[in-house]
C-alpha cells in the first residue's frame, strides 16, 4: 500500500474576480490578482506558504512576466526546489496538477502550488481610456502581453484565416451535427439549452463573470447584443476572455496535509489521469466530427482509475464552445456534462486558467457532497487534452503526466480548384456586425477525395451566403468552387 507521504491530495483552493465594472480605478495587473488567489488557497487549506517546495504557473496572456513561478515564490516567502512556467494551453491546469501529483507520488515533493490568472478586462479598460498599461504595471520583469502560438497553428491554417478559435470550433460543431444526423435547428437549440444550464451553475459561483441566469431563447437567438459570430454560434455561445479572474490550488502529500492539521473531510484525493495531443494542423486531421486526443484521454483516465462514466458524480469539461462538452458526452454515452464551474461564457474564460477554476469548484463541491469527479482541460483547437480524476475516496495515484500523440494522417490536399463541384466537408460563415454573411471558411472534398481548404474574400457576401446555414444543412452540400488568388469563389 502506498504510504501517506506519497498520496497526493488537494487541500487548499482559492479564486478571485476583479474589476467586473471595467474601471480604470479598479484595474490591476494579473500578478496581484493571482497572489490574492494564492493567499485564499492557503487560508482555505491552513497551509503555511513558506513550506511550498514546488510552484507551477499557468501561462498569463494579458501581461508578460519573466519567471512568474519564481516571482510568486518570492512574494509568498517560499523557497521552492522546483518551478515551472508553461506556454499557452487550456489543458495546462489539469496537466500541472498531474505533474504535481506525480512528483509527490515519486517522493520529490510534499507541498506544491499551482496558480494562474488573467486581467484582460483591466487591459481593455485602460486602453479604452487612452492609458497604456505599461505606465502603471510592472515592466521589470514584465511588459506588454504576449501570446506564444507555438503548437497552436500551422501555415495552412494561417493561409486560410483559420487561426481564431471563433472560426475553427464551428467547423467541428457543424461536422459533428451532420455526423449525428441532427438538423441545424435542433443542434442550435441543444447548444442554447446547454449554455443556459451553465449560466444557472455560474449564478451560484462567487467568482463568475456573468452570474445572471439566462434562458435558451436569450442565448440562442441572434440579434442586438447577441450577434451571430460564426455559424452556428451567436456571441453567447462563445467564450468570454475579457475577464479579470485568478485561481490557485495547493496539492500536498497526505502526510503533509495531516501535519498541517487539514480536516479529513476537506481533503480531496488526486487519483490521476492522462494527456494526449493531436496534429497541430487542424486541416490535416482525418475528420472534424470527433477528436482522437479527447477520446484517448477519457478512455485512458477511466481505464487507469477503473471507473465507468456512471461512477462519476461530477464531470467538469472545458467549455469554450458547445462542441467540446458535446464531444465528451457523445464519447461517454451521456448528455453533454454541465459540471460545477459555469462554462466559459457565463463563468468567464480566463484563457489557459479556466480549468484551474474548475479544480476550485470541483474541490468545493466534493467537500460538500462527497464523491468522485472527472476534470477535463482542452488546449488549442481540440489539439491538447488532459483529464484526471479527483475524489473524496482515498486511492493510489495512477496518473500519467506525459502527453502522448494521437495524430493520424488526413486525406491528400488539393491547393486549387477551377470551377469544379466540391462536397462540403465542413464550413462556417462569419457574420459582420450588421448581421449579414461577411466571409466563409470552407473545408471540402473534390471528386478525387482530396481535401480543399480556403476562405472566401472578405466582403464577398454571395460566396459566403452560398455556404450559410440560413439555407439549411451545409455539410454534404455540393457547390461550385473556383480559386482566385488567395481566396475561393463559391456558387451554390
Amino acid at each position: 500500500m502506498t504510504s501517506d507521504e506519497r498520496r497526493p491530495v488537494l487541500v487548499g483552493v482559492g479564486q478571485v474576480r476583479g474589476n467586473r465594472e471595467r474601471t480604470v480605478e479598479g484595474s490591476r495587473e494579473p500578478l496581484p490578482l493571482i497572489l490574492d488567489a494564492v493567499r485564499a488557497a492557503a487560508a482555505d487549506g491552513g497551509v503555511d506558504l513558506a513550506t511550498v517546495d514546488s510552484v507551477f504557473t499557468v501561462h498569463v496572456a494579458s501581461w508578460a512576466y519573466d519567471e512568474l513561478a519564481a516571482r510568486i515564490a518570492r512574494e509568498i516567502g517560499a523557497g521552492p526546489r522546483h518551478t515551472v512556467d508553461t506556454t499557452v494551453g487550456g489543458q495546462r491546469p489539469a496537466e500541472l496538477l498531474e505533474r504535481a501529483a506525480a512528483r509527490i507520488a515519486a517522493g520529490g515533493s510534499r507541498v506544491a502550488l499551482i496558480a494562474g490568472g488573467e486581467a484582460q478586462a483591466s487591459v481593455q479598460a485602460l486602453w479604452r481610456n487612452g492609458i497604456d498599461p505599461a505606465q502603471r504595471w510592472s515592466a521589470t520583469p514584465g511588459g506588454p502581453p504576449s501570446f506564444e502560438e507555438s503548437g497552436l497553428r500551422s501555415d495552412a491554417m494561417a493561409a486560410t484565416g483559420l487561426i481564431l478559435p471563433t472560426r475553427v470550433y464551428p467547423l467541428f460543431e457543424n461536422a459533428l451535427r451532420a455526423a449525428r444526423g441532427e438538423t441545424p435547428e435542433r443542434s442550435a437549440r441543444a447548444s442554447a439549452e446547454l449554455y443556459a444550464a451553465f449560466s444557472q451553475v455560474a449564478a451560484a459561483n462567487p467568482a463568475a463573470w456573468n452570474p445572471e441566469p439566462r434562458t435558451p431563447e436569450e442565448i440562442g437567438t441572434a440579434g442586438p447584443g447577441n450577434r451571430m459570430v460564426c455559424e452556428p454560434y451567436p456571441l453567447a455561445l462563445n467564450a468570454m476572455p475579457m475577464v479579470d479572474q485568478a485561481a490557485a490550488v495547493l496539492v500536498t502529500s497526505l502526510a503533509a496535509a495531516r501535519e498541517a492539521g487539514v480536516p479529513e473531510e476537506r481533503i480531496v484525493h488526486v487519483w490521476g489521469g492522462a494527456g494526449a495531443h493531436d496534429a497541430v494542423d487542424v486541416l490535416a486531421r482525418p475528420g472534424f466530427a470527433a477528436s482522437d486526443a479527447l477520446a484517448d484521454v477519457l478512455d485512458r483516465t477511466l481505464s487507469a482509475t477503473g471507473l465507468a462514466p456512471s461512477d462519476l458524480d461530477v464531470i467538469d469539461v472545458y467549455s469554450c464552445f458547445p462542441v467540446v462538452p458535446k464531444l465528451v458526452g457523445a464519447h461517454l454515452g451521456i448528455a453533454p456534462p454541465v459540471g460545477v464551474t459555469g462554462g466559459h461564457s457565463a463563468f468567464g474564460g480566463p484563457l489557459s486558467s479556466y480549468t484551474l477554476h474548475a479544480l476550485v469548484a470541483v474541490t468545493e463541491r466534493l467537500r460538500s457532497v462527497p464523491g468522485t469527479a472527472l476534470v477535463h482541460g482542452n488546449g488549442g483547437y481540440l489539439t491538447h487534452e488532459h483529464a484526471l480524476v479527483v475524489s473524496t475516496t482515498p486511492h493510489d495515484y495512477v496518473g500519467d503526466p506525459e502527453s502522448r500523440s494521437t495524430a493520424r494522417p488526413g486525406p491528400p490536399v488539393q491547393e486549387r480548384v477551377d470551377g469544379e463541384e466540391v462536397t462540403v466537408e465542413t464550413a462556417t460563415v462569419e457574420h459582420g456586425r450588421d448581421g449579414t454573411p461577411a466571409q466563409a471558411f470552407l473545408v471540402a472534398r473534390t471528386e478525387s477525395g482530396a481535401r480543399y481548404c480556403a476562405a472566401t474574400a472578405p466582403g464577398d457576401t454571395a460566396s459566403a451566403d452560398a455556404l450559410s446555414l440560413r439555407h439549411g444543412e451545409t455539410v454534404g452540400r455540393r457547390v461550385r468552387a473556383t480559386t482566385k488568388g488567395e481566396h475561393v469563389v463559391v456558387e451554390s
